[in-house]
């Protein structure tokens, strides 16, 4: 029974989480919220999901940047009057974990996935297609991200960064050696690599794969170093989480006397290597120091991302898996702000899955405040790149290491749809 509330009992109630047996967890309230002006509309049920506490890629920040949205935007009133109610789950790395936080989402009735992170798409989007709930702004790592009708991504995905970094590597490399994940979507990443050299006619690079849940890669690290050469070489490792671990492998390989002054310059992309694990690694002194990295969205410390860090203070209650220079964080950032426009503008008492896909089949334009492109989903929009077809947002940001901060390399976004097209 609900009993009346106090603004300062309320509050303690939306920041109340209730965690189940699975692993995941509801945010909610009971009443009318603070700022709605009655208590007709329906609440907005939606999920979010990512791997935590696993061997591989851990996204904890995702879930918990989804509960402080909750919590900022109840304490506004909700989303057009309706209460956000955020149910979280522990993917686990799993097709077993993904399939069955996908059919905890369609038994809990949710409108929409939202800023989650999965590399098993097909366990996940089947369920949720036969549902018809669509998954908006997922971190853009599984194919089937970008190949469903139903999904609604707000980057251009890993195909987008690697195909970026190939374009951001070619005029400062002779020889490139990448280190990437040794499964089927890490198959992908040398050819769209070598679509952004080959936009500078450069040699593509050497394939290097690799376990992506290693304890250590010192025989990678070795090839990757001798096949990068000791005159403008390069060496790039996309192995998510672990790439912190290849790297470390890398600065502790023997050096011989004829390569103490060889230059072997070091790059990635955003995920693999951000600013949470520069600081982490030493900051200045970090061996990411002069690294070159693609990045979805503009630099951290962007002026752009300003609203975001603010809710973060005020929300997220010193919760430190919500770091907002973590782009899993921003991801889910940007996801909940594509859900807010459109449960807006359809404006109605009562939300539902179908009406929300078909409000961005429309052609719901979104404005994300500089932090990516407008995007819209209309059939023209799409890139329809074999296999990434439904991207939309085929910008990037080419960013470096420098003092221990990630920064601009160049102003502005970087259109590599081209580029991801022309890779085989």
């Amino acid at each position: 029974m609900c009993m009346p509330m106090t603004g300062r009992r309320l509050s303690s109630l939306l920041a109340y989480v209730t965690t189940a047996a699975t692993g995941a967890s509801l945010l909610t309230g009971c009443g009318v919220l603070p700022g709605a002006t009655g208590g007709s509309r329906e609440p907005v049920t939606v999920m979010t999901w990512a791997p935590d506490q696993t061997r591989a890629t851990n996204m904890p920040g995702m879930p918990a940047m989804a509960q402080t949205y909750a919590r900022w935007v109840n304490s506004q009133g909700g989303i057009d009057g309706h209460e956000l109610r955020v149910l979280t789950c522990n993917e686990q790395n799993t097709t077993a974990g993904a399939a069955a936080c996908a059919r905890r989402a369609v038994r809990e009735k949710a409108v929409a996935v939202v800023g989650s992170y999965s590399q098993n798409g097909r366990a996940f989007m089947a369920p949720l297609e036969a549902a018809g709930i669509p998954y908006i702004g997922g971190y853009g790592i599984a194919e089937d991200e970008f190949t469903s009708p139903l999904s609604y991504p707000v980057n251009g995905g890993v195909a987008s960064l690697v195909a970026g970094h190939g374009m951001q590597l070619a005029g400062s490399c002779d020889r490139v050696s990448l280190v990437r994940p040794d499964t089927t979507a890490g198959d992908k990443l040398p050819e769209l690599l070598d679509s952004g050299l080959h936009k500078a006619s450069h040699r593509g690079a050497v394939d290097i794969p690799a376990l992506e849940d290693a304890a250590e890669y010192t025989e990678q690290a070795g090839r990757a170093r001798t096949r990068a050469g000791d005159e403008k070489g390069c060496v790039t490792a996309v192995l998510g989480e672990r790439t912190q671990t290849f790297f470390d492998s890398f600065r502790r390989l023997p050096r011989e006397e004829r390569k103490q002054k060889a230059t072997v310059r070091i790059s990635s992309v955003l995920g693999s290597v951000d600013q949470p694990v520069i600081d982490r690694t030493g900051g200045p002194h970090s061996p990411f120091e002069g690294a070159y990295v693609t990045g979805w969205y503009p630099e951290a410390g962007d002026k752009s991302w300003a609203p975001m860090r603010k809710v973060i203070q005020e929300f997220a209650f010193a919760d430190n898996r919500v770091d907002p220079a973590d782009a899993g964080v921003q991801t889910t950032w940007i996801a909940y702000t594509v859900l807010k426009e459109v449960v807006e503008n359809l404006h109605q008492d009562e939300i539902t899955a179908t009406e929300i896909s078909h409000a961005l089949d429309r052609g719901e334009r979104i404005d994300t405040g500089g932090l990516t492109p407008s995007l819209r989903w209309k059939y023209e929009d799409l890139l329809g790149a074999p296999g990434f077809t439904r991207i939309v947002n085929h910008e990037v940001t080419f960013q470096v290491v420098r003092q221990g901060r990630l920064v601009a390399q160049k102003p502005g976004f970087v259109d590599v749809g081209e580029t991801v097209l022309s890779a085989p």
